[in-house]
């Protein structure tokens, strides 16, 4: 298999995954630019996934941060960025974050300044419930 026609396959493997949360409402960030024009032009809050192939993203992150989005407040965008995929888009959007690389993790930012951060170690081996109420209530605290 030629690598083009691998990197295709792997494509292909990981598009259910970008998906579930661009039929939610999310918009990709896929490249520096779009990382870069979103810090730049965002104002208000911003909830940004770290998306990821593990297991307790398909299992636990996607699915509660989906449902998070069924309460009262929410942020004003919905952004994503997918480490091991969109490699450099997913280190601009890092820059951003005060925290080790971690994937899955959701960040909030108010006007470009992380305001909640939820690490791998915080999602991995806790319910969804757990990470819909701590979202929740970051959107409390944070949204309008």
């Amino acid at each position: 298999m030629s690598f083009d026609a691998y990197m295709n396959q792997m494509k292909q493997m990981v598009q259910p995954m970008r998906d579930e949360l661009i039929h939610a409402g999310f918009t990709e960030l896929t490249t520096v630019e779009d990382v870069q024009k979103f810090f730049a032009e965002t104002k208000g809050t911003a909830l940004m996934v770290i998306n990821s192939v593990c297991g307790c993203a398909a299992g636990i992150a996607r699915p509660a941060v989906i449902h998070s989005l069924t309460g009262g407040k929410k942020p004003d965008h919905l952004v994503t960025v997918f480490a091991g995929q969109d490699k450099e888009a997913t280190a601009e959007a890092r820059k951003h974050i005060d925290f080790p690389p971690s994937s899955p993790s959701v960040a909030l930012f108010k006007d470009g300044k992380l305001v909640h951060f939820i690490e791998r170690h915080q999602i991995e081996g806790y319910d969804a419930g757990t990470i819909v109420a701590n979202l929740q209530g970051a959107f409390e605290q944070h949204c309008g």
